[in-house]
């Protein structure tokens, strides 16, 4: 009984140092950031030890670059690699029928709160499906493995809301910075694509993980090697106009893939296939894409590292190109677990390279090597396709080792970027969230506006009259200056409507002798739901021209829950921003 004791007692002060002194959450980042890059180191091991087992590779080879595989090997393994998945799968389903939150969900959606144990079934996923083969990215396993730990560890010291936000950052972060040896990235993803609100109060907790997971890898002899290209010492001015043409292509071409996937997906659900066929049949197309070539399976990363400095003929690239994206999205469309963005990267380096070689043969374009372009298509796809577009430049930055091309990537990636928002509007994990109805954009923190509901808002009626009382009675019982306004309710006690005491006190003569409360009855028709958010409810008063709305537990029904007056809406509106934003600021 005495450890349960201590670890009480222990935890709370923990919390208490904290909240006094950011130091502490420092050191708190950190560790997060070791456990994101022993998370990588794991996985990494599992899924090469896959890669090199279940397809006979010698060792040290990775999947996608391999020269050839075993045909019946290349089809088999990703097939009933999927059936082994899709039956997981099913019975995951019928176990737990709610969607499992990822990073991004979490921090927009619920203040950072994460289950550690989905993230382990998603990273567990995660592995498996690239360990078969399958053309999807490693990162939703990393990035959940490392969030799902920090979420863990910050609930459990009960952090506040935008502490445990940070941490899930930090953790993230981490496990991308080791991913790819690449630090600047890892916290740029932590921050961009996480945390969603770029503030210089949190840049040194994401930072520190981002650099513990990168070392972490590092120490464990995981870390993954330089990008081997050739690029040019320096990028001629007029090159910058062929430079912002790719990025606008890569946008396009990125939309291109997202709604692929979509397709696909949605021409699976429309078949009536069992959830747990879909995988087998999309592991035998990505199969027998195999056999063309290896590049079409897995990640991709190994390929990108053997090949982006090799010169394919035009035909022979393009169709390389083409035979990921295909495999990449029925892999993603029929169930396999992952994400685009090691995949875009690979992608949008064949991408580059198919560019380069419909710009070499048009007259007065400046000659360049075919590798920036690769660099280029690659940052372009990743930032149209995953978001963030520092993010990629830093990852060009420091996979490549060269100053020159920054400029270039940056400006690509922003054209691609801008693409994408101004043609599509989403990411791939935020199109994946409108697809479910969550209408979500990025990480940053909309979850509390959720929370902030009219139920939660809602003061009592104070009193209510029939509508069928005449306006004599009602002039009495309620005189003038004694209430603003009177919710009225029809004989079986519904809500009929609001009267107001002013109005009736200006009456005079047969309409007050004569008249009922029915008759000066306003905003019959106009009321809230407890469930409505606050933005909700404030856009209703807005079209009903109210001050105040009374709140029903149905239209149907119409029983009178509660009142609610627009100024105190809006004063806890207020409110809630202004913390938000001392919360970002870091005041």
């Amino acid at each position: 009984m005495s450890e349960p004791k201590n670890l009480s007692t222990i935890l709370p002060a923990l919390r208490s140092l904290m909240r006094m002194d950011e130091v502490w959450l420092a050191v708190l980042a950190t560790i997060m950031g070791v456990g994101g890059g022993l998370g990588v180191v794991v996985i990494n091991s599992i899924t090469v030890w896959m890669h090199t087992f279940l397809f006979a590779l010698p060792p040290g080879q990775g999947l996608s670059e391999s020269p050839v595989l075993n045909p019946v090997l290349a089809v088999a393994v990703p097939s009933l690699g999927g059936l082994a998945l899709g039956l997981s799968t099913w019975a995951l389903a019928r176990l737990r029928p709610s969607n499992l939150v990822d990073p991004i969900e979490a921090n927009a959606m619920y203040g950072g709160r994460m289950s550690l144990r989905d993230s382990l079934i998603v990273a567990a996923q995660t592995a498996w499906s690239n360990g078969v083969g399958a053309s999807v990215g490693m990162e939703a396993g990393y990035a959940q493995f490392g969030a799902g730990i920090a979420s863990w560890a910050g609930q459990k010291l009960r952090l506040r809301r935008n502490d445990l936000r940070v941490l899930v950052g930090c953790g993230a972060a981490a496990a991308i910075g080791g991913a790819f040896n690449a630090p600047l990235c890892g916290a740029f993803y932590g921050i961009e694509l996480i945390i969603g609100v770029y503030s210089v109060a949190t840049l040194p907790f994401v930072v520190l993980a981002a650099l513990a997971g990168t070392l972490t890898v590092q120490i464990c002899g995981m870390a993954s090697p330089p990008l081997i290209v050739t690029l040019p010492a320096t990028v001629p001015h007029d090159a910058y106009a062929l430079i912002i043409i790719e990025g606008i292509a890569c946008g396009l071409a990125g939309i291109a893939i997202m709604r692929g996937v979509t397709a696909i997906e949605a021409a699976f659900r429309r078949s009536n296939i069992s959830l747990w066929a879909r995988p087998l049949l999309g592991g035998l197309v990505v199969g027998v894409l195999g056999c063309l070539t290896p590049k079409a399976m897995s990640s991709g990363h190994s390929a990108l590292h053997s090949y982006i400095n090799v010169s394919f003929p035009f035909w022979v690239v393009f169709g390389i190109l083409l035979a990921k994206a295909v495999a990449s999205a029925f892999s993603i469309g029929s169930g396999f677990r992952g994400g685009l963005f090691f995949a875009s990267l690979f992608l949008g380096a064949m991408f580059g390279k198919v560019f380069a070689g419909v710009v070499g043969i048009m007259p007065f374009v400046p000659a360049l090597p075919s590798g920036l372009y690769a660099v280029v298509g690659m940052s372009g796809l990743a930032a149209a396709i995953v978001g963030g577009p520092l993010t990629m430049t830093f990852l060009a930055l420091e996979s490549t080792g060269n100053f020159s091309v920054t400029m270039a990537v940056l400006a690509a990636a922003m054209a691609a970027t801008i693409t994408v928002r101004r043609l599509f509007g989403y990411s791939f994990a935020t199109w994946r969230f409108h697809l479910r109805g969550e209408q979500i954009r990025s990480a940053v923190d909309v979850g509390w506006i959720r929370a902030l509901t009219v139920g939660r808002m809602m003061r009592p009626v104070p009193l209510t009259v029939r509508a069928g009382a005449s306006l004599e009675a009602f002039r009495q019982d309620v005189p003038l200056g004694a209430a603003q306004r009177v919710v009225v309710t029809g004989s079986t006690g519904r809500y009929a409507g609001i009267a107001y005491p002013a109005e009736a006190a200006a009456m005079v003569g047969a309409k007050v002798s004569e008249g009922i409360v029915e008759s000066i009855l306003h905003l019959r028709d106009q009321f809230l739901l407890p469930g409505m958010s606050v933005k909700e409810a404030l856009r209703i008063f807005e079209s009903a021209q109210a001050d105040a709305l009374v709140v029903l537990d149905g239209p149907e029904s119409r029983a009178i829950l509660g009142l609610l007056t627009e100024q105190y809406a809006l004063r806890r509106y207020t409110e809630a921003l202004d913390r938000r934003r001392k919360e970002i600021s870091g005041e």
